[in-house]
């Protein structure tokens, strides 16, 4: 399911996916020679993957399911509304959650932050300001999103601080940036790869 609505997303904006990064790449590698500043690629890559996410998360909360009912401000009502094996359930509670933990992992990263709050209010605001605009253009506003989206936020924060507990365990040389470079561009290698051997161009048509 979550599968299908990525596939979806990307069908429909990879033309804007395409010339933002074409656009972003270009003015940073320009900055980066005309300042002489080092390029580390993994970092350059990282913040690309994030705009790329929040790209993806505007067409998702925005184009996607127009919902024509009313305004929730009752809390936990419409989560414990949907069975726990339901569709709904997996696609409104789960997916919620799931749509923000990539949030809460990326505000760690770039915040450099050790205290679980500033991701929670970093959540909220973003997550009410999707549930604002999404009351202002024909669809519903849920405090039951803004919980599940600040939990996903919490989750990405507890992933990211656990995997740089992980991280500072690993051999001096996987902290490399050469090391860590290396790992992207492979990682980078493989997507393309996939993507020619699956024939992931027929979805962009």
């Amino acid at each position: 399911m979550f599968t299908n609505i990525f596939v979806k997303a990307v069908h429909n904006i990879w033309p804007m996916l395409f010339i933002f990064a074409v656009i972003l790449i270009s003015i940073r590698i320009t900055y980066l020679l005309c300042n002489k500043e080092r390029f580390v690629f993994h970092k350059e890559l990282l913040t690309l993957c994030f705009i790329i996410y929040i790209l993806l998360l505007y067409y998702i909360v925005t184009f996607q399911d127009n919902n024509y009912g009313t305004n929730n401000f009752i809390p936990f009502r419409e989560i414990f509304r949907y069975d726990l094996d339901s569709k709904l359930f997996i696609r409104n509670v789960l997916g919620n959650v799931l749509l923000f933990v990539p949030f809460g992992m990326f505000v760690t990263y770039y915040v450099k932050v050790n205290k679980v709050y500033i991701p929670i209010i970093l959540s909220l605001i973003v997550s009410c300001a999707i549930e604002f605009a999404q009351s202002l253009i024909g669809r519903t506003a849920d405090i039951d999103d803004v919980i599940l989206n600040v939990l996903g936020g919490i989750i990405g924060y507890l992933i990211f601080k656990f995997d740089g507990k992980l991280y500072d365990k690993l051999p001096r040389f996987m902290r490399s940036e050469i090391f860590l470079d290396a790992l992207s561009l492979a990682f980078v290698l493989v997507l393309v790869y996939l993507a020619l051997r699956f024939n992931f161009w027929r979805i962009l048509s």
